[in-house]
């Protein structure tokens, strides 16, 4: 390497360095003023108890259901400011009130924009100064597609809940009830059993295993340009103006939750481009045939099914963990902001072509793309330089910062140690970028359980 292409090279990281701290310090900031989406998590629960109720068997409720929902949701809710919370949940709070409970003043009226949920204060109102007042059926069939509001109508106003909740409606949501909290559990036990199994064998061999890794002919600087210049710079700052702007020309006229979802999968694609095509330009400093036959990354797919078997391993085993983190996070913080603005996107969606777009990103897009430049270039040249446990470390905590949420740092860094072990020890990114999938495909389908 010439000095000149040396010094640009050194110039050019410096640059993009500087540039990087300040995103990434922003964006961490940032994170702070967003809510948690913990919360919204927890009153869905709730919420979809309460729907279960009916189809709940008489020996299951007392373990189904502890307390009762709506009394439990109005407890969570009058914990926080009310000008904290969203026009759904102020409107949730105030009609889970009895009558008298509370006085719905020009104050309550003025908090809302929309103008159902307007309309729903001013009939409350009416209904305070007239106990013989009944509003129109009509006011219950504009809550047609939120089944939770409606149910909470129905009862505030003796409404007649039959056509919508149905003995239908409650199996379903009893099934929900059942999955939402099976799932992890099940997932958790199984996890235990693998880690305690691995851990036996690791202690009888008295080594763990590591697979040989191949890391591409690059340095501790190309890392930094491809990080710094092509994943921050390049893919976070400059390539989202493009994503945007595209979907804001093709798609004037779509529903919000339909542009938020292009603009989240097209977001992607456009990220990853430069990041792509740095490592593209990288690996053809040193080879200049390139072909996929050779297999940079070591996705190694061959066979197919040992792939497969070591992702679902990875993904079961370090559930306990993140989980364990997550824990441990909200013991010591009670209130946790900084989530991902994804997940809120995804639970109260109510669109299901946004619905597919936010699943192929979510559970392919982001997986391939992250798995290709933190398990498949980063980790293999970190652990070639400063030995296998630092390499994993470090990828990891590159990993848990681009994610910019401080809160979800630790449960993410824990995630992110997973997956580099699962990388290094099956000597397969397809590995890790199936246990990728199967967590970002798991918390997909949670939100998507949790919608009422």
């Amino acid at each position: 390497m010439n000095k000149k292409f040396f010094k640009t090279k050194l110039f050019l990281a410096f640059i993009s360095l500087i540039i990087t701290f300040f995103v990434w310090q922003q964006g961490l900031r940032d994170s702070l003023n967003r809510p948690s989406v913990g919360f919204d998590i927890s009153q869905k629960e709730k919420e979809i108890a309460e729907l279960a109720l009916p189809a709940i068997p008489i020996k299951l409720k007392n373990l189904v259901i502890i307390n009762d929902p709506i009394e439990e949701i109005q407890t969570s809710l009058s914990e926080l400011s009310f000008d904290e919370l969203t026009e759904r949940n102020k409107l949730i709070w105030i009609t889970s009130f009895k009558k008298n409970e509370i006085n719905i003043n020009n104050k309550y009226l003025n908090s809302f924009d929309n103008k159902n949920y307007k309309l729903v204060i001013e009939n409350l109102r009416q209904s305070y100064v007239d106990n013989s007042y009944k509003p129109d059926d009509d006011l219950l069939d504009l809550f047609k597609k939120d089944r939770f509001l409606y149910h909470l109508l129905s009862k505030r106003f003796d409404f007649d809940e039959s056509k919508l909740i149905t003995n239908a409606l409650s199996k379903k949501m009893f099934l929900k009830i059942i999955a939402i909290r099976l799932i992890p559990l099940i997932t958790i036990v199984i996890g235990s059993l693998l880690i305690l199994k691995k851990l036996w064998s690791a202690v009888a061999s008295k080594k763990i295993g590591w697979k040989e890794f191949k890391p591409l002919d690059l340095d501790l600087l190309d890392m930094v340009l491809l990080i710094s210049g092509g994943f921050v710079v390049l893919g976070e700052v400059i390539s989202p103006l493009f994503s945007i702007t595209l979907v804001e020309l093709v798609a004037p006229n779509l529903s919000i939750e339909l542009t938020q979802s292009l603009k989240i999968f097209f977001g992607y694609l456009f990220m990853a481009i430069p990041p792509l095509l740095i490592i593209y330009y990288q690996i053809k400093s040193f080879d200049n045939q390139i072909s996929l036959k050779k297999d940079y990354f070591q996705f190694n797919f061959s066979p197919i099914r040992d792939s497969i078997s070591h992702g679902i391993k990875g993904f079961l085993m370090i559930i306990p963990f993140v989980l364990l983190v997550s824990l441990i996070m909200n013991l010591l913080i009670e209130n946790q902001n900084g989530s991902n603005p994804l997940l809120e996107i995804v639970l109260n969606n109510d669109n299901y072509l946004s619905f597919i777009l936010l699943f192929l990103t979510t559970t392919f897009l982001a997986p391939l793309f992250e798995e290709v430049i933190f398990r498949g270039v980063l980790l293999p040249i970190l652990s070639r330089e400063f030995g296998i446990i630092l390499g994993i470390s470090i990828s990891a905590f590159i990993f848990a910062l681009a994610h910019l949420s401080i809160s979800e740092m630790p449960p993410l860094f824990t995630l992110g140690i997973g997956l580099g072990i699962t990388r290094l020890i099956s000597g397969r990114l397809s590995s890790s970028v199936i246990m990728h999938s199967l967590w970002n495909g798991m918390t997909f389908l949670n939100l998507f359980l949790l919608r009422t």
